[in-house]
């Protein structure tokens, strides 16, 4: 790999944490993996998402900061490199498109407070997949209370993280469309995928179909 810092990003069900796992055992590299099966406003926010977005929202916020903070800040001389499967800005990204107007100026004065103090990676890498195979991957990995989430919800994230992306000036990001492949199951399209995000690029947006 030719980075020091790589985040793996995508809508939800896009196979983030699978493929920033796969590549940290090969590669040993050092893994953060974002913490939310224990979050206690997630399986009410798909209920009633009018309710818990904001200390969904803010709790989310809290947790990712602390972290990458900490992991961040520890070089471990062990590993080659490190590896996530999220961006802290997926905070703004989820927020803005859950939250009141008013909600969302104060969270974003937070965000930015936070993000000052992060460092950014050095490739984002933002897996593509169309919504129906987006819902298809939620549907197998047989989460209860993701089983609930709606069509439009996804789409909605999905044309946030473009419109962030679009926004982007001094970021080396990679979009990668997989709907050809499965990197999951098959290691000919896992070794594609890590042939493809392995190389250099340069700053600005690089896409890749696959």
């Amino acid at each position: 790999m030719n980075y020091n810092y790589i985040a793996i990003e995508g809508n939800i069900g896009a196979g983030k944490t699978s493929l920033a796992t796969r590549i940290s055992q090969q590669f040993n590299a050092q893994l953060i993996l974002e913490q939310f099966d224990d979050n206690p406003f997630l399986p009410g926010f798909y209920k009633d998402p009018d309710k818990y977005s904001f200390p969904l929202e803010l709790s989310f916020l809290a947790e990712r900061y602390q972290q990458l903070k900490e992991q961040l800040a520890q070089s471990d001389l062990f590993k080659t490199f490190v590896i996530s499967d999220y961006f802290i800005n997926k905070s703004l990204i989820f927020a803005q498109k859950t939250l009141q107007t008013d909600e969302f100026n104060l969270y974003s004065k937070l965000f930015n407070i936070m993000n000052s103090s992060l460092p950014k990676p050095d490739l984002l890498v933002y897996l593509f997949l169309e919504i129906d195979r987006l819902r298809s991957n939620i549907t197998k990995r047989g989460r209860d209370y993701e089983q609930q989430i709606e069509k439009s919800y996804l789409e909605k994230i999905q044309s946030g993280y473009f419109d962030f992306i679009r926004q982007q000036q001094n970021m080396r990001i990679l979009i990668i469309d997989t709907n050809n492949i499965d990197f999951v199951n098959n290691p000919k399209d896992y070794k594609t995928i890590v042939d493809v995000i392995s190389q250099k690029y340069d700053i600005g947006i690089n896409r890749v179909v696959l």
